[in-house]
């Protein structure tokens, strides 16, 4: 990929760690508390904190082998005549 999808992988990875990071606790915290208007409050959003998990390690998983993929690149272009 050229380097500017790779800029926005980078910052998409950033910007979902930070709301993920704030929503993990917050649902374990709603759960402990247990209040009956908040749980059912929180249950129409308790798939938001794994979605954004998914996308995570999507892109987690993109940017940790990125510098194996422009390696193997690099290694391509130099056998070539």
């Amino acid at each position: 990929m050229t380097k500017f999808l790779n800029k926005w992988f980078r910052q998409i990875h950033r910007w979902i760690a930070i709301p993920t990071a704030l929503l993990i606790p917050i649902a374990l915290i709603i759960k402990l508390i247990g209040n009956p208007e908040v749980v059912a409050f929180w249950e129409k959003w308790d798939k938001l904190p794994s979605i954004l998990m998914l996308f995570m390690a999507i892109t987690g998983a993109y940017l940790y082998l990125l510098p194996y993929i422009v390696k193997n690149q690099r290694k391509q272009k130099s056998m070539q005549p």
